[in-house]
């Protein structure tokens, strides 16, 4: 096999775990309205959820940094197989905590489950991200990033749809812990696929070197607060968006739903459109004509699931299609740049946010569902530029990108308290600031600087 065929072969397998983490993480906005009913809670205590999930990610990666600062990188001396397994077999085992939590009726149980579920993911981050990301040529880094991240955002597209279902529907009565036996069966056959796989080693060095290297330089400090911003507005929304629709449009959770799949979805239109856009160096009208085709089969592919689920009609989606016409628009003005690109989409969500603040009904509505569109490339782009010239300190630098990922356990606590106190509507005002952020990463903050 040549190496061309290897990394293809171990590009596919990597990136069924982007699918998997992307389908099981966005269950979590499945969790916290049937959580919301099912325990009588407030907001703010709603939000736990995603706290104790997202808060594994800073613990888990915190722990990871601290060893690799003292013995060296954990995942240059186990290799990626073994790293991956690992995290594969902690998120088996947290998905069958959802039994007893169950059983016993415990809110502060399912919350263990999922916090368990988050250092299990802590793991398949920090090994996939930068394995995505060094597996072919540095330039085209941030186009397959975002070309397995589109598959992590066609797990987060299928789950409202598919997790909704079953939570609210198929499993109503037996409880909420069915779903978490399947995931779990399939992490453990996951975990035997890669105990097996030979993935292709990609380090440059074999030097296993110890320290806080990585913090040395300024692209990585600035994105790790990229990356604990970018992930705690998106999850915030995501967490929100069931409940915001019930608030101001007085939608049935069954029916909320499908518009968190078209969130999610944007994402993963947004996700593939990047992916070439910000890929190869084919001509201009060759690569628009790619994006407008991939658009269009992202939206019926978003629009067909949720018709089978809910016959909602194709006239009422239509500002959807709108909001993806802007998105290519703001791939034309970022120019394929990474950096640029981010700065441009970071100023249309806030122009988003604006509106759905202060407008109302479905316009309200399809401007908070439009941001998922524009966050598509974030994680992908802020990832990249923030490993950009790490060499053998990447997978320290990953493991504290990782580690900001507590962004998504702190901003949806606080809009969960603001929207207590102020309605959910004026909440997301709070996350105007974290997007301002974002755009001067993508303006100045990127620029590689030894610290």
């Amino acid at each position: 096999m040549d190496k061309t065929s290897n990394y293809r072969g171990s590009f596919i397998l990597i990136t069924v775990l982007f699918f998997m983490w992307g389908f099981i993480t966005c269950m979590n906005d499945i969790l916290i309205p049937y959580m919301k009913t099912l325990f009588e809670l407030s907001y703010t205590q709603a939000m736990l959820i995603q706290f104790a999930f997202f808060g594994a990610y800073f613990i888990g990666s915190l722990i990871y940094f601290i060893i690799s600062s003292f013995i060296g990188d954990p995942i240059q001396k186990i290799g990626y197989n073994k790293g991956v397994v690992a995290g594969l077999i902690t998120s088996a085992v947290a998905c069958l905590l959802f039994y007893p939590a169950a059983h016993f009726h415990q809110y502060g149980f399912f919350l263990f489950a999922l916090f368990v579920l988050g250092l299990g993911f802590t793991m398949l981050q920090i090994a996939a991200n930068p394995y995505v990301a060094i597996l072919g040529s540095p330039q085209t880094a941030s186009s397959r990033l975002n070309l397995s991240q589109g598959f992590n955002s066609f797990g987060t597209t299928i789950a409202p749809i598919i997790g909704g279902y079953l939570v609210f529907h198929y499993f109503a009565a037996s409880g909420v812990h069915i779903p978490y036996f399947i995931f779990a069966a399939i992490f453990l056959l996951l975990a035997v696929v890669f105990s097996v796989a030979k993935l292709p080693s990609l380090s440059a060095e074999n030097e296993v070197v110890k320290g806080a290297g990585a913090l040395r330089y300024s692209q990585l400090s600035l994105g790790a607060i990229a990356i604990f911003f970018y992930v705690g507005s998106e999850v915030s929304i995501g967490s929100t968006i069931i409940n915001y629709l019930k608030e101001i449009l007085s939608y049935p959770e069954m029916e909320a739903k499908t518009y968190l799949a078209f969130y999610w979805g944007g994402a993963m239109i947004g996700r593939f459109i990047g992916a070439v856009s910000l890929g190869s160096s084919m001509a201009k009208v060759r690569k628009y004509l790619y994006m407008i085709l991939i658009s269009l089969i992202g939206f019926f592919v978003i629009y067909g699931s949720t018709y089978l689920e809910s016959s909602i009609s194709l006239s009422v989606v239509i500002p959807f299609f709108i909001l993806i016409v802007v998105n290519i628009i703001g791939f034309i003005i970022g120019r394929s740049l990474p950096a640029r690109t981010l700065t441009v989409f970071s100023l249309f969500i806030i122009a988003l946010l604006f509106t759905t603040v202060f407008t109302g009904g479905l316009v309200a509505l399809w401007a908070i569902v439009g941001v998922g569109l524009f966050n598509s490339i974030m994680w992908s782009n802020i990832f990249t530029l923030a490993i950009d010239g790490l060499g053998k300190e990447t997978s320290q630098g990953s493991s504290i990108l990782v580690m900001a990922i507590l962004g998504g356990a702190i901003l949806p606590l606080l809009i969960g308290i603001a929207a207590d106190s102020f309605g959910i509507q004026m909440s997301y005002l709070i996350l105007v600031l974290p997007y301002l952020y974002l755009a001067f990463y993508g303006w100045r903050g990127y620029i590689p600087k030894k610290i």
